[in-house]
């Protein structure tokens, strides 16, 4: 992205946010804009497959969410990267699964849908904790690590999976996948890039 393009998307984040300054929201506002600015900035997707990328990702909640068979069997992680749905966790039904999955990829927008869900229980919070904080382990390394600019690569992690997506080079994959599987508590990693040629 130029740096004209980043800095109109910049004006224009701080034009809305005082449109909206009156509104007794101003903090919260101003954190919003200013991470979303720094997603657009580093990001190799358009502005407008990063905008399609979020509606798709508030489709599939809405979907998790819309009845209680579903918020009972179901506790399914979504995350959509340039039209790619990754789809992991837990489905308690093996009848439900296959419909949930087709609602899942009709969503307007959806590509492909990389299904990595399974049919067992739900984990617990313990289990969902501890992905949290090997989500974080990698992140961290992969900062300090590859060199690669702040969120250029996605990390999801379930039952100690951890799950990279982003649009990178076949150089900055492998050193992505090389630092992830060093991080204490990672059982394997699954590779959910698109790749671009090198610069």
């Amino acid at each position: 992205m130029s740096k004209s393009f980043a800095s109109i998307i910049k004006t224009s984040i701080v034009s809305l946010t005082a449109a909206i300054a009156f509104s007794g929201c101003v903090t919260a506002i101003v954190a919003s804009a200013a991470i979303a600015t720094v997603d657009i900035i580093h990001d190799r997707r358009t502005v407008g497959e990063y905008i399609d990328d979020g509606a798709i990702e508030v489709t599939a909640r809405n979907i998790l969410l819309s009845s209680p068979e579903i918020r009972k069997a179901a506790h399914v992680k979504t995350q959509s990267w340039n039209g790619i749905l990754l789809l992991t966790g837990e489905i308690d039904s093996e009848t439900l699964k296959p419909t949930l999955i087709e609602k899942l990829s009709s969503i307007q927008g959806v590509r492909q849908v990389v299904d990595e869900t399974t049919i067992t229980g739900k984990t617990r919070l313990w289990a969902r904790t501890n992905d949290a904080l090997i989500t974080s382990r990698v992140k961290t390394r992969l900062l300090l690590k590859t060199g690669l600019k702040a969120n250029r690569v996605k990390v999801v992690t379930t039952r100690g999976s951890v799950y990279l997506m982003g649009i990178v080079t076949r150089a900055e994959a492998d050193k992505a996948t090389e630092h992830t599987q060093t991080v204490r508590g990672v059982k394997r990693v699954v590779k959910v890039f698109e790749y671009q040629e090198s610069n």
